[in-house]
């Protein structure tokens, strides 16, 4: 995910939230057991405010206008909710890399899956999973690899750095891949004496 995407995303979530928490601490002012608690300076709500009256209702009934513009803006504002989860779940993980030629692209599953196979033929290592992230034009794989008790990190690293890694970069060239590595070890068998 981009550094900008990130931060909208948070920004968006922190937006809604200061709002929800807003609305619910002017919502719970009106409630006499927190009103009497809240400091003498605090807006708070009146304990006999009448949100929607009778004559209220009324004068908006005879306005024929208002119904479609809240239907339509609530339409649209789901179709964007829609549309921004959807740009969400899409952008996190390519399907196709096109190549250099019309019509020919690279499978990021079959991309993966090398990758994978090829962290497995390290020495040292016991597993490994790979997962690709990002946009086609910039991608992340994020690979796990469980190493074997006695495995060097530094060795592993280095090898899958020159061989697996720089594989993966000539074949998704010219787009950058950036490399995550998370490392764990498989724990010692405990040896039974007969």
């Amino acid at each position: 995910m981009s550094r900008l995407r990130g931060g909208t995303n948070r920004s968006t979530l922190f937006c809604v939230a200061a709002v929800l928490l807003a609305a619910g601490a002017a919502l719970a002012s009106a409630a006499a057991p927190v009103r009497d608690r809240l400091p003498s300076g605090f807006p708070r709500i009146g304990a006999d405010r009448v949100w929607l009256d009778q004559e209220l209702l009324g004068r908006w009934r005879d306005h024929g206008w208002w119904q479609p513009v809240v239907i339509a803006a609530l339409a649209v504002g789901a179709v964007l909710f829609l549309s921004w989860a959807t740009v969400q779940i899409r952008s996190g993980r390519p399907r196709e890399l096109p190549l250099g030629q019309p019509g020919v692209t690279l499978s990021a599953t079959a991309l993966a899956a090398a990758m994978a196979e090829g962290a497995r033929a390290v020495d040292g290592v016991a597993r490994a999973h790979v997962r690709l992230l990002g946009r086609p034009r910039r991608l992340r794989a994020r690979i796990t690899l469980v190493l074997d008790p006695d495995a060097s990190p530094e060795a592993v690293l280095r090898e899958l750095a020159g061989g697996t890694v720089a594989e993966a970069r000539l074949a998704a060239a010219p787009r950058v891949l950036e490399a995550d590595v998370r490392l764990t070890t498989r724990p010692h068998r405990a040896r039974r004496i007969h």
